[in-house]
C-alpha cells in the first residue's frame, strides 16, 4: 500500500503542477517515446542479468504492493516453534527431535505454525541446522562458521533482483536522452515545414528526457530500493534464527536461548518479553 500511496503523490505532484502551469496532458502523451525508452530498459535488463535473476526481480515487483510477511506475529510463532524444539532437547536429549527434523510437515511441533508452515526455505535452514547440532562433529565455532556462509550467500542472492532494478534506473535518463535524440533527428527532417510542426517534434523530443528521468527517480529507483529493504526484512528473520540456534548450542536455556534471538529484531516487530513469554508458556 504505501508503495502505491507513493506512486500517487509523484504523479499527482508531477502532472499537478505541470497543469497548474497551464501545460496541456495531451502533449505528453507520446507513445513512440514510451516505447524506446521502455523497450530499450527491457532489453538491457535481460541483457545484464542472468534469467533467474530477471524472473525473481519481475515476481517480486507485485509483492511490493502488499504488507511485508516479517511482521510481530510471524515472529513471535518463530520464537515459540524454536522455545519447542529447544525444550523437547532440553528434556529427552538431541536425539529426539530427529522424527521432527526428518518429516517436518507430520512433526508434531512444525505442524501447530501455520505461518511457518508454508516457508518450506526457513524450515529446512532450521532443519539442517539442528541436523548438524545433532550429529554432533561440530564445534560451536565451526557451526556459526557455517550459518555466516550461508546467510551471507543467500543475502546476496536476495538483494540480486533489487540491484538489477536499480541498474534500469540508473540507465533510464540515458534511454530518455537517446528518446530525444531520435525526436531532434525527425524535427531536423521536418525544417522548413510549418512551425506548428517543428514545434510539435520539439516538445515530443523534450517529453524523451521527460519520462526517462521521471520513470528514474519516480518509479524504477524507489522500486529497487524497496526490494532491497524486503531484503534485509528477510535477513534479520535468518539472523534470529541463527542466534537462537547459537544460543541452544552452548548450553542456554530454551527461555533465554529465544531472548537472544528477540534481542536481535528491529522494535517495530519486536515482541516484548512478557509478550513472549506468554505466548510460549500458551497463556
Amino acid at each position: 500500500m504505501p508503495l502505491l500511496i507513493g506512486m500517487i503523490i509523484v504523479l499527482a505532484a508531477v502532472l499537478g503542477g505541470y497543469v497548474l502551469s497551464h501545460g496541456q496532458l495531451v502533449a505528453l502523451w507520446q507513445p513512440f517515446e514510451l516505447l524506446i525508452i521502455g523497450g530499450a530498459a527491457l532489453g538491457a535488463f535481460i541483457i545484464a542479468n542472468p534469467a533467474k535473476v530477471s524472473l525473481e526481480a519481475l515476481r517480486n515487483i507485485p509483492k511490493l504492493f502488499s504488507r511485508s510477511r516479517y511482521s510481530k506475529i510471524l515472529y513471535m510463532e518463530l520464537l515459540a516453534m524454536l522455545y519447542d524444539i529447544f525444550s523437547v532437547m532440553r528434556k529427552e536429549g538431541l536425539i529426539a527431535i530427529e522424527e521432527h527434523i526428518e518429516d517436518p510437515k507430520s512433526s508434531s511441533v512444525f505442524t501447530k505454525y501455520p505461518l511457518l508452515r508454508k516457508d518450506q526455505q526457513s524450515i529446512e535452514f532450521i532443519c539442517d541446522y539442528l541436523r548438524l547440532m545433532m550429529i554432533g562433529d561440530m564445534t560451536p565455532y565451526e557451526l556459526e562458521n557455517l550459518i555466516d556462509i550461508e546467510l551471507e550467500t543467500h543475502h546476496h542472492d536476495e538483494l540480486a533482483p533489487g540491484m538489477a532494478i536499480g541498474k534500469v534506473a540508473d540507465a533510464l535518463p540515458g534511454f530518455g536522452i537517446v528518446a530525444a535524440v531520435l525526436g531532434i533527428v525527425i524535427t531536423m527532417q521536418s525544417l522548413g515545414g510549418p512551425p506548428e510542426e517543428i514545434g510539435y517534434h520539439v516538445a515530443a523530443a523534450l517529453v524523451g528526457t521527460f519520462l526517462g528521468i521521471l520513470l528514474a527517480y519516480g518509479f524504477v529507483g524507489p522500486i529497487s530500493t524497496a526490494m532491497e529493504y524486503r531484503a534485509h526484512e528477510k535477513a534479520n528473520f535468518y539472523g534470529c534464527i541463527k542466534a537462537c540456534i547459537m544460543a541452544s548450542l552452548n548450553g542456554v536455556p530454551p527461555q533465554v536461548a529465544i531472548e537472544f534471538g528477540r534481542k536481535t529484531l528491529p522494535h517495530k516487530v519486536r515482541p516484548g518479553f512478557e509478550e513472549l513469554e506468554a505466548r510460549v508458556r500458551g497463556r
